[in-house]
């Protein structure tokens, strides 16, 4: 694989960009009509769709994303090396807490938030190999 996307549906573009740019403290590579992306990693990138959009895609084949809006639909589980920066930034930004740092039985240190839209972001850092 030469690169990785991973793509969430939004109730509003805007609003989420906003809340993982202050989230990843870092701005989007791409913020155009129908996606924003973040570089999560070298050739990892998360995308942010517009659930408007996906559903003309998706031609009535699947139900429409909206209808699960703020149901957990997804895990984001981000390995990361300073906990509590991030722990924090996802207060600032608004995320909701669900879980706090926390240590882990598989030998990680983690929190759990959802975003906007009900998605789950899990940020860990490890602390046993």
């Amino acid at each position: 694989m030469k690169e990785i996307e991973f793509i969430l549906y939004v109730k509003d573009q805007a609003k989420s960009k906003d809340f993982y740019t202050a989230l990843f403290e870092s701005e989007p590579v791409l913020n155009v009509p129908g996606m924003t992306e973040f570089m999560l990693a070298e050739n990892v990138k998360l995308g942010l769709m517009p659930e408007s959009g996906i559903v003309k895609i998706l031609q009535n084949k699947t139900p429409d994303p909206a209808t699960g809006n703020g149901i957990p639909r997804c895990e984001l589980y981000l390995k990361i090396t300073d906990i509590e920066k991030y722990s924090n930034n996802a207060l600032a930004a608004g995320a909701k807490l669900i879980d706090p740092v926390t240590p882990r039985e598989w030998g990680d240190l983690v929190c759990y938030f959802a975003d906007p839209d009900g998605h789950v972001i899990a940020f860990a850092e490890t602390i046993r190999h």
